[in-house]
């Protein structure tokens, strides 16, 4: 059985970097994926510029999908998880998808309000409670984004709202409850002091004199990077999407 697996996953692996490289030698020569079993055939160079040109471009796809083939596993993970998430958004629906964040983050808003209060920092329910709200509203355009189709569009806008409407209250809520503050704002402090050190000192420099963050700023911070950290996740499903289309 677990010789059956591994063979199982040693040919998945083989299926996926063939098409990837197929993929790759289709950007400039005709009939190269998917083309060995059909009529026609694998387009196949003829003369000699055609030969070497082909077999450049082939040597140089190999260390490429190596470095690439990581991202399209991490791809495959993200695009089961937004599928998922999806099958889950078709059922409920747009005013579904809006009572299910406005129950669970005013579940949070009503726990700190009547359990926590006494443990966390003064500010903590209004923080939360407009934390709550900015992800129910960041969920509801998540949706209407995804229901307009369009991969440019869900890249662009769906999965960053997503990101914000599922892990904003989380990141305000760490401003007032310590220790969970120590396990995200901590990092994100870690992770801001990391971007202001490798960025382009023209403007990192500026910046790092200039910005005092307190602690509204991670929740403002967290907005804005939730928008790259979803064009990436996007772009994995997406990089997922290509090599295996849905359903294969």
């Amino acid at each position: 059985m677990a010789a059956g697996n591994e063979q199982g996953t040693l040919g998945a692996i083989k299926y996926d970097v063939q098409l990837m490289h197929e993929t790759w030698m289709e950007m400039f020569f005709p009939r190269q994926r998917g083309a060995a079993g059909t009529v026609l055939g694998k387009w196949k160079p003829e003369n000699t510029s055609e030969v070497i040109s082909y077999r450049l471009w082939y040597a140089l796809g190999i260390p490429i999908i190596s470095i690439f083939y990581p991202l399209v596993l991490l791809g495959y993970f993200f695009r089961y998880q937004a599928r998922k998430l999806n099958m889950t958004a078709s059922r409920l629906g747009f005013f579904g998808v809006i009572l299910v964040f406005t129950l669970l983050w005013g579940g949070l808003t009503a726990l700190v309000y009547f359990q926590l209060q006494g443990v966390l920092q003064e500010g903590a329910v209004v923080g939360i409670s407009a934390a709550s709200a900015v992800a129910v509203v960041a969920a509801a355009l998540s949706y209407i984004f995804w229901q307009l189709g369009g991969r440019f569009i869900t890249v662009l806008f769906a999965y960053p709202f997503a990101m914000t409407a599922l892990f904003l209250p989380p990141v305000v809520a760490a401003l007032f409850w310590e220790p969970l503050g120590e396990i995200i704002i901590d990092q994100g402090d870690d992770l801001f002091r990391w971007a202001f050190q490798t960025g382009p000192e023209a403007i990192t420099d500026p910046l790092g004199e200039r910005f005092n963050r307190q602690e509204h700023d991670h929740a403002i911070i967290w907005f804005v990077v939730s928008f790259p950290v979803g064009w990436v996740l996007g772009i994995l499903v997406s990089l997922a999407d290509l090599i295996r289309p849905k359903g294969e």
